[in-house]
């Protein structure tokens, strides 16, 4: 092996027992889950969004920005739950490129693992604390969930994860919705295969121990485009699509048919400013067939404090370094227009 072992990292429980949750904020995730809870299992018809920055890379401006959220969720409430995107690990397609906080809590750092893991769960320990809202992470790796568990209400599982075995029974045990996106072929039987595994019971080995599940009855699609054999982006947030899903799910047996529509990555091009338009053509489409309309559960809007994308080091504040977001002028008008939208 060419392996070099720095140091052994603490287990979740000494990382928790360093930075527990106050009464307050587990008080506020348990009203956050039952909340969607009944969302997902049909109980509620409010409509959610799964919305935040491409990668959260520096928690000022992450913190801003999810107290700018906890203002206009206030004001639609009625209609509306929110989800904030807090993404602090990222997937990257060639292994190249920021990799998120989990990496480097400063992205201009060298990689700290072990300050990474403080860093992230302090971000989301602030977010539960300062506004209410328990966040949505990528499970990009199965094993780290646990750091996260107590204060996360909402996980994804990304295109190139969604066939991974340990993905899918780390999801099995998970008490909180979790998203299976379409992997970046588009091909939805894996994500219907996915999603049955998750909602499956098993017997298998997650850090260190033989463990058993029972099954998240919660587990659910997310539509996010595909690239083709030919490279160029498809969607498959379309009229067409959502019908087709609902077929699938109708054959599939599944429990609580659901799905969430990503507005960007694929099914965008990653033109950013495209997120606007889909997310009124999925609305649209909910309101002229019922089978869609209880099949789609909300959106999944990468969003920020500044329009567009920079490159690590530029130093622009609330501007993604990553994939490029919606501006905050543009998100609080999208917000408003959707819960007008909504029946």
């Amino acid at each position: 092996m060419n392996m070099d072992f720095k140091r052994k990292l603490p287990i979740p429980a000494e990382i928790k027992q360093m930075y527990p949750v106050t009464q307050v904020g587990i008080q506020a995730k348990a009203k956050n889950d039952l909340e969607l809870y009944n969302i997902f299992t049909g109980q509620s018809d409010k409509f959610l969004l799964v919305i935040g920055p491409c990668s959260a890379d520096r928690e000022d401006s992450v913190i801003d920005y999810v107290t700018r959220l906890a203002k206009v969720q206030e004001a639609v409430k009625d209609k509306i739950m929110i989800v904030p995107r807090v993404y602090t690990n990222k997937p990257r397609t060639t292994g190249e490129g920021y990799k998120g906080m989990l990496h480097q809590p400063n992205p201009n750092e060298n990689p700290d693992m072990l300050k990474g893991l403080i860093a992230i769960r302090k971000l989301h320990m602030r977010v539960l604390n300062e506004t209410g809202f328990s966040s949505a992470d990528e499970m990009l790796y199965p094993e780290n969930h646990r750091y996260l568990s107590d204060l996360l209400s909402y996980v994804a599982v990304g295109a190139r994860s969604v066939e991974d075995q340990s993905h899918r029974l780390t999801a099995s045990g998970l008490d909180i919705p979790v998203g299976m996106k379409n992997p970046t072929g588009g091909d939805l039987s894996v994500m219907m295969n996915a999603i049955k595994a998750a909602q499956s019971s098993h017997t298998f080995i997650y850090r260190g121990w033989e463990v058993s599940s029972s099954g998240n009855p919660l587990a659910h699609a997310i539509l996010r485009g595909y690239v083709d054999k030919q490279g160029h982006s498809s969607p498959n947030y379309h009229y067409e699509d959502l019908n087709l899903l609902y077929e699938t799910y109708l054959q599939s047996n599944l429990k609580n048919p659901a799905v969430i529509v990503d507005t960007n990555h694929s099914n965008s091009g990653k033109n950013y400013l495209e997120q606007v338009r889909i997310a009124k053509e999925v609305l649209h489409s909910t309101r002229h067939n019922e089978h869609i309309n209880k099949l789609v559960k909300g959106l999944m809007i990468e969003s920020y404090i500044e329009d567009g994308c920079q490159k690590s080091g530029e130093g622009v504040y609330g501007k993604s370094i990553t994939d490029a977001c919606l501006g905050w002028e543009k998100t609080e008008r999208l917000i408003y227009e959707i819960a007008d939208l909504r029946k």
